[in-house]
């Protein structure tokens, strides 16, 4: 696997790591069950795999929630040009698309979305330009795009790992327009972790 050194990258690995072995756990219990002929067993195993895939979708969830009330904190801030809150509207509605998405795949997987928090702990002192707020953004959505890369190869159901590493592109194309808008190379890396 190719990487590029981050300063987060020695946080996530430990837990992708540790996230990837339990998969591969759950997998090769399923494979035995299914060559034992143990139906029950290899039923238990796919719960759990459905399990997992619920509670790495509603860490998701989480996420674009924060995404949506970021990028609403920018449009009221009144720091943004006519232009950029334009934008900003645009991908906080994607934002608002994933989530929607994401909490209707919950539910079809018999879990429960969860619910966004009544506030969020956005640097809002720090926020005193449009630069700033752009700023704030692309922070965001690099770290969702981490994060989606992250959860792609665990996500049991490879219809759902589609799905993600789908909005996993959207999270990227947010985080390269942000950074052409901040005057920064929209593309800086030829890999992205």
């Amino acid at each position: 696997m190719l990487s590029v050194n981050t300063p987060n990258e020695a946080a996530i690995l430990p837990r992708r790591s540790f996230l990837t072995g339990a998969t591969k756990i759950t997998l090769s219990a399923t494979a035995i069950a299914l060559l034992a002929g143990n139906d029950g067993l290899a039923v238990a195993n796919a719960h759990a795999a459905t399990s997992n895939d619920v509670t790495i979708l509603n860490s998701a969830l989480g996420a674009e929630q924060e995404a949506v009330a970021a990028y609403q904190l920018g449009a009221d801030s009144g720091l943004l040009q006519k232009p950029v809150l334009a934008l900003a509207v645009q991908f906080q509605g994607h934002h608002k698309q994933h989530v929607e998405t994401l909490a209707k795949t919950i539910k079809q997987l018999g879990g429960t979305p969860v619910a966004p928090p009544k506030s969020f702990s956005f640097p809002t002192d720090k926020l005193k330009s449009q630069t700033d707020v752009l700023a704030f953004a692309a922070g965001l959505e690099k770290g969702a795009v981490s994060a989606y890369l992250g959860a792609v190869p665990i996500l049991q159901n490879r219809e759902l790992a589609k799905a993600a590493a789908s909005i996993l592109g959207d999270e990227a194309m947010h985080w390269a327009v942000l950074r052409q808008a901040l005057g920064q190379d929209p593309v800086p890396v030829a890999f992205v972790s």
